[in-house]
């Protein structure tokens, strides 16, 4: 009886020791499994970043790598004295807001662009957000064309120099940029500048 009763003790204790090694591997297994996991996807994410900063999907031309510049300048649109767009608040409007991760409006400011890449013109921006731009037009998204005419005159200035046009422009930080349409004198240009130069450039 004594010596039954001590053999399945052994036998129970025996069992239970192979349980908890079972057990104990289980869950073993069960936190490589996780950790692999996690290790993928930091992998993933590292590659993806490392793509995203290196080539993008839909890269302007003469683009530098995504994220090797920051860059922030102002910009202010008039046409016939009106802003544009005619919120008072510049490009603020989720229309216009981060459409490209290159070069945008962001955080419900319409005043200052950011450029976030060496090499993206200016142009690009106002094509991500719908607005045809050339030295002699500015196109609103609903078609409407203001064209330089005989009576009507699109200017541009940067920092307060006439320029003949800006599609082709890298803002640099603290640029102003000034885009008129209308038959404003100089008198009525210095007041749109000196409007340019009261908003902000958020960084």
């Amino acid at each position: 009886m004594g010596k039954k009763s001590r053999i399945d003790r052994i036998e129970k204790r025996d069992s239970y020791a192979t349980q908890r090694t079972k057990e104990k591997r289980k869950h073993t297994l069960i936190a490589i499994a996780v950790l692999g996991g996690i290790v993928a996807v930091l992998a993933v994410s590292v590659y993806n970043f490392t793509n995203l900063t290196q080539s993008a999907p839909g890269a302007p031309p003469g683009a530098g790598k995504l994220g090797d510049e920051h860059e922030h300048a102002s910009i202010l649109v008039k046409i016939f004295g009106d802003n544009f767009p005619p919120t008072n608040s510049g490009f603020s409007e989720t229309i216009y807001q981060v459409k490209s991760p290159w070069i945008h409006f962001e955080a419900g400011d319409g005043y200052t662009v950011h450029r976030h890449s060496s090499g993206v013109a200016l142009g690009y921006l106002f094509k991500t957000i719908k607005i045809g731009l050339d030295d002699k037009c500015f196109i609103f998204p609903d078609g409407r064309k203001f064209c330089t005419t005989e009576d009507y005159s699109l200017k541009f200035y940067v920092n307060h120099k006439p320029v003949p046009g800006i599609t082709d422009l890298i803002i640099h930080n603290d640029d102003r940029i000034l885009v008129s349409y209308g038959n404003e004198n100089q008198t009525q240009i210095d007041a749109q500048l000196t409007e340019l130069d009261s908003k902000p450039i958020l960084s």
